[in-house]
């Protein structure tokens, strides 16, 4: 931001200057803001490997911050027809040894109640439910307003990282606490991509 304002403030200030110079400051403080902005943007992407209970990779999923909120693509393969509930969980570890349980539970730090549909829901690790179809694949394209991928309370990236988890049934995004999603099938941490 100094190193705009200089340029910005050099321009206006050097009127002996000739226009040659100014233009020149003028393409140095636009090349200067695209590396920026190029640089902040590639900041705020993130990935996950996602792994079932035996540690075979079976998808993935790419994180793209936008202005207020994440853009979310996950593609995935090997699992079981219909729909599944997926959430984001607090802790960044996918331990098949423990039915990733090390995952802990879902980012909520609001504190709000599980679930689109609840009257005080949903909190921020809620998610829609993935839809496989019967070839046990999955490839959906999702917008969550509700986490980051670093910045604020909800940060994906946060100290103690987080995870994408996917469940063996559909999330009816009411019941308490995971909306009747049993057991965990798939997870991936999420992890930087710089």
């Amino acid at each position: 931001m100094n190193g705009n304002f200089t340029l910005t403030q050099m321009s206006h200030n050097s009127p002996s200057a000739g226009s040659k110079h100014n233009k020149f400051r003028t393409f140095a403080l636009a090349i200067a803001t695209v590396s920026m902005m190029a640089s902040t943007a590639k900041a705020q992407e993130a990935r996950s490997s996602l792994l079932n209970q035996s540690g075979t990779q079976i998808g993935e999923a790419h994180y793209k911050q936008g202005t207020r909120g994440v853009v979310i693509h996950i593609k995935a393969s090997g699992l079981s027809a219909g729909r599944h509930g997926m959430h984001f969980h607090n802790v960044g570890a996918c331990d098949g040894e423990t039915k990733f349980k090390s995952a802990k539970g879902h980012i909520a730090p609001s504190n709000a109640p599980h679930g689109y549909l609840h009257p005080e829901g949903p909190h921020e690790g809620n998610l829609p439910n993935l839809i496989v179809s019967a070839d046990g694949t999955a490839e959906v394209e999702i917008y969550s307003t509700m986490v980051s991928v670093r910045d604020g309370p909800a940060a994906l990236l946060d100290p103690d990282g987080s995870a994408l988890v996917i469940h063996e049934n559909p999330d009816d995004h009411m019941t308490q606490p995971i909306g009747g999603a049993g057991g965990r099938v798939a997870c991936g941490v999420v992890e930087a991509t710089n």
